[in-house]
C-alpha cells in the first residue's frame, strides 16, 4: 500500500472512530430528555447507557480473534454498518425496553471497531514503529475527539430537536463513513488459520512483557475515563455555562489527543521512553491544577495538557503491545481495549465515592498521581528506543 493509501485509510478510521466514540459519549447528556419523553425517572433511563456498556465490554474480547481468522477490514466494515444502523434504529424507539435492545446491539457493534482499527493501522504500518506509533495516535486523537465533542454535539442537536435526532444524525453519519471505507479500504486475509479464542488469549496471557504493558493500559484507562466522565459537570459548576459551552470546553482534551497523537511517534522516536515520564508529569501536573481553576483559559489548558499527556502515552503502549504479538494483532487490541474500558468503569465507579466524600479536586488529584505513575512504569517497562541522531 502506497503513502497516499495509507494516509487515505488512516483519514477514513480517524473519522468513523469519532462518530463511533461520539455515539458512545452523547448518551449522558440525553438521559433526563429521554426520561421526560418516557415519563421515567432518571435512574430507570440511566438503563440506556447500561445496555450500551455492558455487551460493549464483553464483545471487545471477540472481535479480535474474529478479525485475526477472517480479516480486520471486513470485521470493521461488520461493526461499523451494525453500529450505526442499531444507533440511527435508536430514534425510532417506542420506550425504554425497545431504546435499551437498540442500545445494546449498537454497543455488541461498537466494541469491534477500535480494537480491530489498532490492529489494522499495526498490520499496515507494521514496518515502522515511529510510523504505526504516529498513525496509531492520529486516530486515537480523533476518537477522543469525538467523544470530547459529543457533549457540545449531542446537546446542540437536542437543544434544535430532541434525542431522536442526535441518535438519528450519528446513525446516518456512521452509516456514511460506513460505506465509504467498504469501497476504500483493501480487504486482506486474515493472519490466523483457525479461530481459537482460547488459545489466542492462552497465547497472549503467556506473555509477560504484553500483561505488563496491558497493566499499565488499565492504570491509563482508570486515570483518564475514570475521572474525565465528571469534569463536565465540574465546568459546569465552576462556569455556570450551558451543556452547549460546557461541551466545547471539553473538547479542548479532544483537540490535546490529536495534537500529540500526529508527532507522539516521532517524538518518542527522537527523545525516547523519557518522553513518556515527561508526559506523565505533564498529564498529572496539569489535572492535578484543574480543580483550583474558575477560568475557562486554565481549563482549557488544562483539559488540552491532561489530553496531550495520555495520548503519549497510550499511543506509546499500543504500538509496543502489537509488536510483542504481530502474527494476532487483533487479539492483542482487543485485550488491550478491554483493559483501558474496565479500568474506564471500575474509574467511574470509585471516583463516584470519592467525589460524594471529598469533592471534585480530590478527584482530578489521584487521577493526576495515576498517569505521573502510568508515564514512570512506560518508561522503565517499555522496550527502550534509541534517540534519533540529529540531522546534519
Amino acid at each position: 500500500m502506497d503513502s497516499t493509501s495509507l494516509r487515505s485509510m488512516v483519514m477514513v478510521l480517524g473519522i468513523m472512530v469519532f462518530w463511533a466514540n461520539g455515539d458512545n459519549y452523547v448518551a449522558a447528556p440525553l438521559i433526563v430528555e429521554v426520561a421526560r419523553d418516557f415519563h421515567l425517572e432518571i435512574s430507570a433511563a440511566a438503563l440506556m447507557i447500561t445496555a450500551y456498556m455492558l455487551p460493549f465490554g464483553f464483545f471487545t474480547l471477540l472481535f479480535g480473534p474474529l478479525a485475526d481468522r477472517y480479516g480486520k477490514a471486513r470485521i470493521i466494515n461488520l461493526a461499523a454498518c451494525g453500529t450505526a444502523i442499531f444507533c440511527a434504529l435508536s430514534a425510532l424507539a417506542l420506550g425504554l425496553t425497545s431504546l435499551s435492545v437498540f442500545r445494546a446491539v449498537s454497543g455488541a457493534f461498537a466494541a469491534g471497531i477500535l480494537p480491530v482499527t489498532m490492529s489494522l493501522i499495526g498490520d499496515s504500518f507494521g514496518r515502522d514503529p515511529k510510523e504505526m506509533q504516529n498513525a496509531l495516535g492520529k486516530v486515537l486523537g480523533m476518537m477522543f475527539l469525538g467523544g470530547a465533542s459529543g457533549t457540545a454535539i449531542g446537546g446542540a442537536l437536542a437543544y434544535f430537536g430532541s434525542w431522536r435526532l442526535v441518535y438519528l444524525v450519528y446513525g446516518l453519519a456512521g452509516l456514511i463513513i460506513a460505506l465509504v471505507m467498504w469501497r476504500t479500504i483493501e480487504k486482506r486475509p486474515g493472519s490466523a488459520t483457525a479461530l481459537e479464542f482460547r488459545a489466542a488469549y492462552q497465547e497472549a496471557l503467556a506473555k509477560t512483557d504484553l500483561l505488563k504493558t496491558v497493566a499499565i493500559i488499565f492504570l491509563n484507562g482508570f486515570s483518564v475515563f475514570g475521572s474525565f466522565s465528571y469534569a463536565g459537570k465540574f465546568v459546569e459548576v465552576r462556569t455556570g455555562y450551558n451543556i452547549l459551552w460546557v461541551g466545547l470546553i471539553l473538547t479542548c482534551f479532544g483537540l490535546g489527543t490529536i495534537f500529540g497523537g500526529r508527532k507522539a511517534g516521532t517524538w518518542r522516536a527522537k527523545h525516547g521512553n523519557k518522553l513518556l515520564l515527561g508526559a506523565g508529569m505533564l498529564g498529572g501536573v496539569s489535572w492535578a491544577a484543574m480543580g483550583a481553576w474558575h477560568s475557562p483559559l486554565w481549563l482549557c489548558l488544562s483539559l488540552a495538557g491532561f489530553g496531550l499527556g495520555f495520548i503519549i502515552i497510550q499511543s506509546s503502549l499500543l504500538t509496543v503491545a502489537q509488536q510483542l504479538m504481530p502474527q494476532r494483532r487483533g487479539t492483542v487490541m482487543s485485550l488491550a481495549s478491554f483493559n483501558m474500558f474496565v479500568g474506564g468503569g471500575l474509574g467511574t465507579l470509585i471516583n463516584g465515592q470519592i467525589l460524594i466524600r471529598w469533592g471534585f479536586p480530590t478527584v482530578f488529584v489521584g487521577a493526576a498521581m495515576l498517569i505521573l505513575l502510568a508515564g514512570l512504569l512506560a518508561a522503565t517497562c517499555l522496550p527502550k528506543i534509541s534517540p534519533m541522531p540529529p540531522k546534519n
